[in-house]
C-alpha cells in the first residue's frame, strides 16, 4: 500500500516507538509515592520539560491530554468562559463541535481568513475567544497567526490556535505569535495515538473539563497514558525534510492537474506536504474506492468522521459549491519516497479517465 493519509496519522517514527517501549517498560503510576511511581513520575516530568523547551514555555504551562479534540475543548472550557467564541468557518470538527453558538468568521476563496471580517467581529465583540487552526487539514492553507494574535491583542481579545497540522511541519514560536493557548496531537507528527497538549501562556489560569485524581495540576483529571506521551516528546525535536516532500506533493500535483483535477487553496500558503485535489463531476468516495483498490490509501475531508465521505465543510466555507463533494486530499507522510509521485500519478490519471469516460460518453 502506499501511505497517503499522513494528516489523519503520521506513520510512527522510530525514535517515538523507542521511547514509547521504554515508557511500557517503567512499571509504576506518576501519581504514586513509591519509588516505581516516582520512577514513572520522573519520565513524565521529563517529557513535559521536552515539550515545554520546543514549544517556547514553560514545564508547568503544558497540559498533557488525550490528544487534540480533548485540548480544544479544554481551551474553549477554560478561556471561553464569560467571553464571545469566533472560529473560523474551516475550522476543525473538535473546534465546531465544542463550540456550537460560536460566531463564524468567514474566509476567503483560496481558505485564507477574512482578516477584513475578523476586525469587524472583534469590534463588535472585544472580549472574544478567537479559536484559529495553523494549518487547515484538508486543504493545507496556513492562517496568518502573528496577523490574527497582532489583532486580538488590539481588541483585548484572546488566541486559541488549533496547531495541530502544523506543528512538526512548520514550526513557530505560536505564543510569541500571540497564542493565549495551542493544541497539538503526537500521532500527527509522527507520535503514537493517544496523546496531546494544551500549551498555555505563562500565568493563564486552566479550569479542568474532566475532573478526576487532581493529576496535571488539576487541570486534567486521569492516569496519563505514558508511552503515548513519552513519544510525543521525543519526536518534537525529529527533522523534517520540508523541501524534500514539497517538491513531491508539487509533482503529484501537477500531474493530478494534467489528468483533469482542480487544486483547492491553490496560491495561498500550504503545509509542504497536503494536496486537495477536486475532480470535477465525480464523487470523493468514488476516488477514494478506485484508488483504494489501486493500493493508495487517501482521505476526502477529516480523519474524524467515523469513516464517512460527506461533503466537506472546508470547501463549502470557501465558495466551491458541488466541488466540496468531489475533492480528495492527499497528504504526504514523512517518510515518502520518490517513487511514490510515478505510483500516484499513474494511478490518479487511470481513475480519473474511467471516472469521466461516462460523463464524456453521456455528453
Amino acid at each position: 500500500m502506499l501511505y497517503l493519509d499522513a494528516n489523519a496519522t503520521e506513520p510512527v517514527r522510530h525514535a517515538a516507538r523507542e521511547a514509547a517501549l521504554a515508557a511500557m517498560n517503567t512499571l509504576g503510576n506518576p501519581s504514586s509515592t513509591h519509588a516505581a511511581g516516582r520512577a514513572a513520575r520522573k519520565l513524565l516530568e521529563e517529557a513535559r520539560e521536552a515539550v515545554a523547551q520546543h514549544c517556547h514555555s514553560r514545564p508547568q504551562d503544558v497540559v498533557f491530554t488525550s490528544g487534540a479534540t480533548e485540548a480544544n475543548a479544554l481551551a474553549i472550557h477554560a478561556l471561553g468562559v464569560g467571553r464571545p467564541v469566533l472560529t473560523g468557518t474551516t475550522e476543525h470538527d473538535s473546534i465546531r463541535a465544542a463550540a456550537p453558538d460560536a460566531v463564524p468568521v468567514p474566509v476567503l476563496v483560496d481558505g485564507t481568513l477574512d482578516f477584513a471580517a475578523l476586525n469587524a467581529l472583534l469590534t463588535m465583540h472585544p472580549d472574544a475567544l478567537l479559536c484559529l487552526m495553523a494549518a487547515n487539514n484538508e486543504t493545507g492553507v496556513l492562517h496568518d497567526i502573528a496577523a490574527a494574535g497582532r489583532l486580538c491583542a488590539a481588541h483585548g481579545a484572546l488566541l486559541h490556535v488549533d496547531a495541530v497540522q502544523a506543528i512538526g511541519r512548520c514550526n513557530q514560536d505560536w505564543l510569541a505569535l500571540g497564542a493565549a493557548s495551542f493544541a497539538l496531537s503526537g500521532h500527527k507528527f509522527g507520535g503514537v495515538m493517544g496523546a496531546g497538549a494544551l500549551v498555555t501562556r505563562k500565568g493563564l489560569e486552566i479550569n479542568p473539563l474532566m475532573r478526576g485524581g487532581g493529576q496535571e495540576l488539576g487541570r486534567r483529571g486521569g492516569t496519563p497514558p505514558l508511552p503515548a506521551i513519552a513519544a510525543l516528546a521525543v519526536v518534537l525535536g525529529e527533522p523534517y525534510e520540508a523541501e524534500r516532500i514539497a517538491a513531491y506533493r508539487d509533482a503529484m500535483e501537477a500531474a493530478a492537474i494534467a489528468s483533469g483535477a482542480v487544486v483547492m487553496g491553490a496560491g495561498a500558503p500550504r503545509l509542504p506536504n497536503t494536496i486537495c485535489l477536486a475532480l470535477p463531476g465525480v464523487r470523493a468516495d468514488t476516488q477514494l474506492i478506485a484508488l483504494d483498490m489501486a493500493g493508495i490509501a487517501v482521505s476526502a475531508g477529516s480523519a474524524c468522521s467515523s469513516g464517512k465521505v460527506t461533503s466537506s465543510h472546508v470547501l463549502a466555507a470557501m465558495g466551491q459549491g458541488e466541488l466540496a463533494g468531489q475533492a480528495i486530499r492527499v497528504s504526504l507522510p514523512w517518510d515518502v519516497t520518490e517513487g511514490a509521485v510515478e505510483r500516484f500519478a499513474a494511478a490518479y490519471a487511470t481513475m480519473a479517465k474511467r471516472a469521466l469516460r461516462p460523463q464524456a460518453a453521456s455528453a
